[in-house]
């Protein structure tokens, strides 16, 4: 596959990516709270401040992705391999880990001013682990990256 048809491909699954979240923000999770409320009326009190805090959890996703478009624009101009996709890759592993502290601690958070349940927080921890799992792969990647493209600067600079 060539570079840029590489580039297209992945241009296209971020943005596929961006709107699913977009859907999954504005509507799904709204929604859903809604009919919770519609079960519980008790819980009128708790729709604001978790929506609230599940809108401020995808920020940090849209600015991965904004950072994932970069690096798929530098494969399309053949800089598979630079320092600035190997920067990209470590913002967005800061990004995901600084998200899933945020997300595990909000949840906390919510669970002690009794606006959460303890059973919330242990499913939650599921969201944590596939943050960490995100963050070490981002990580990882960002490291081979910066390898390969030292690599490749010796390489330039032998021939």
């Amino acid at each position: 596959m060539e570079q840029k048809t590489l580039s297209r491909w992945l241009k296209a699954v971020l943005i596929g990516v961006g709107l699913c979240g977009l859907i999954v923000y504005a509507a799904v999770v709204p929604l859903y709270g809604l009919s919770i409320l519609g079960r519980n009326p008790e819980m009128a009190d708790r729709y604001w401040p978790w929506l609230l805090f599940l809108w401020a959890t995808g920020v940090p996703c849209y600015a991965a992705l904004v950072f994932g478009w970069k690096i798929a624009a530098n494969i399309g101009r053949d800089r598979s391999f630079s320092n600035d996709n190997a920067r990209h890759l470590k913002r967005i592993a800061l990004l995901a880990a600084g998200d899933t502290a945020f997300f595990f601690l909000g949840n906390l958070v919510l669970l002690f001013v009794n606006m959460s349940h303890p059973g919330v927080v242990l499913l939650s921890l599921l969201v944590v682990f596939a943050g960490v799992a995100v963050t070490v792969a981002a990580a990882a990647l960002s490291h081979l990256v910066l390898k390969a493209a030292l690599l490749q600067e010796q390489s330039d600079l032998t021939i």
